[in-house]
């Protein structure tokens, strides 16, 4: 699992990464995984011909909500967080194509789960890549979402 782009596992659960290789996906699958998110774009350069299928004929579930990397909306964290708590107790693997959204989402969705402290999410987020500009803004209105939502 180590071999896929910044593989990081979460816990025994979770786990999130950048784009998968075609392959990959099959090393996933072994691993006991149920649940593929996409948060990546279906035509970016990174992304499979046809994942969904793939992720399917594995006997996975597969969920995709393409997140516009330069323009994060709220709307994908609440449909990522229902996602998440809908497949609670499965083992979830999270990915777009180099694990910086996946990375903010799961940390996100770890804080409103209440397994992550602010601090704990940003030094989660920060072993992956340094936010930027947008994606710190995304952050703190995703937080103060959260927050009003408890």
């Amino acid at each position: 699992m180590s071999a896929i782009y910044n593989f990081h596992k979460v816990s025994h659960l979770l786990a999130c990464a950048g784009q998968p290789q075609e392959e990959q996906l099959q090393d996933i699958a072994n691993d006991g995984y149920k649940v593929v998110i996409n948060l990546g774009l279906s035509d970016g350069k990174y992304a499979l011909r046809d994942e969904a299928a793939t992720v399917k004929g594995l006997g996975m579930q597969y969920h995709h909500i393409p997140v516009n990397f330069e323009d994060p909306q709220t709307g994908d964290l609440v449909s990522f967080i229902s996602l998440m708590n809908a497949y609670a107790g499965e083992k979830i693997f999270v990915h777009c194509a180099a694990n910086y959204r996946a990375s903010v989402f799961t940390g996100l969705y770890l804080l409103n789960a209440t397994k992550f402290t602010e601090e704990e999410m940003k030094d989660f987020i920060e072993e992956v890549w340094q936010p930027d500009p947008v994606w710190e803004q995304f952050l703190e209105e995703g937080v103060a979402y959260l927050k009003k939502e408890h």
